[in-house]
């Protein structure tokens, strides 16, 4: 809702203001300096991007009209989870864990959390390196090495969909030059018009660069930060379930691996740790 709200703004500040300043809006309505424009942005799209990258940014764009999963409340419900697998580990031994993570949706650990649930990549990183706590022979380094280059491998193709966006914002206002550059061209072979008529052409060869910039800096490449922010966030989440893991594999207690983790998380999702505490208090009262 915030990006339709924000090129709602965008619109508004510069067509508005335009209009304030006495300018009339009909000469701005050229759909075939867009159709310039917007060809061949999505041309160049096309040619610079293979099918993975492609798919990659379809699949990215609905997730911008989409809210931030990674809340305070999903956090908290992750810090949770991680304290009682922990807590069951340091309690009953490695082995207690393995039905829980074969089958975590049968789990009564898992099952007490469906917002982690219904996240699979973050329920299949957790089993899969609790799974290698389980079943392997690995060290603490070994684990970490590995999980390192699985959220590099996570973050890595989170970047394709932003690269390509980010390209075709910056070939916009090229493409918009272009666009001006066929309205003068057209002007020069009409230069024996009446000198209003050689306006209007102008004009309409001028709204050209006009679109460029403005779908550029106004709308493509906001949406590219948009995603980039995104990215962030759904890494964060990672990190915290590895410094989680990896501080009760160095034999820290489940209460202070939990809180190595808390510590990841960022400012504004972040609970306290009386939050945390009470959240704990509650989750085990049920």
């Amino acid at each position: 809702m915030s990006v339709v709200i924000g090129i709602v703004i965008v619109l508004v500040g510069v067509f508005g203001g335009y209009v304030l300043t006495g300018g009339h809006l009909v000469p701005l309505f050229q759909p075939f300096e867009l159709m310039m424009i917007a060809g061949g942005a999505l041309g160049a799209f096309v040619i610079s991007n293979d099918a993975k990258s492609r798919r990659a940014t379809l699949a990215a764009i609905p997730t911008l009209f989409q809210t931030a999963r990674q809340t305070n409340a999903l956090y908290m419900d992750l810090l949770s989870l991680m304290y009682d697998i922990l807590f069951k580990i340091r309690k009953e031994g490695l082995m207690s864990v393995e039905t829980d993570v074969d089958a975590p949706h049968k789990s009564p650990l898992f099952l007490k959390f469906p917002g982690i649930l219904a996240d699979h990549e973050l329920t299949e990183f957790i089993t899969d390196y609790l799974r290698l706590i389980v079943s392997g022979n690995m060290d603490p380094y070994q684990i970490e090495n590995l999980m390192d280059n699985e959220i590099e491998v996570h973050h890595q193709d989170g970047e394709i969909p932003i690269q390509a966006i980010n390209k075709v914002a910056d070939g916009l206002p090229a493409f918009g030059i272009i666009a001006a550059v066929m309205g003068v061209v057209h002007t020069m072979g009409s230069v024996g018009a009446p000198p209003a008529e050689l306006g209007n052409l102008i004009a309409a060869a001028l709204v050209g660069t006009f679109l460029g910039i403005l779908l550029a800096y106004g709308v493509v490449s906001p949406i590219a930060g948009l995603l980039e922010r995104k990215l962030q966030e759904s890494t964060k989440i990672y990190q915290c379930v590895k410094v989680m893991l990896i501080a009760s594999l160095n034999g820290y207690a489940p209460t202070l691996s939990v809180e190595f983790g808390r510590k990841v998380i960022s400012a504004v999702q972040r609970p306290s740790f009386a939050e945390m505490e009470s959240h704990f208090r509650q989750q085990r009262a049920r």
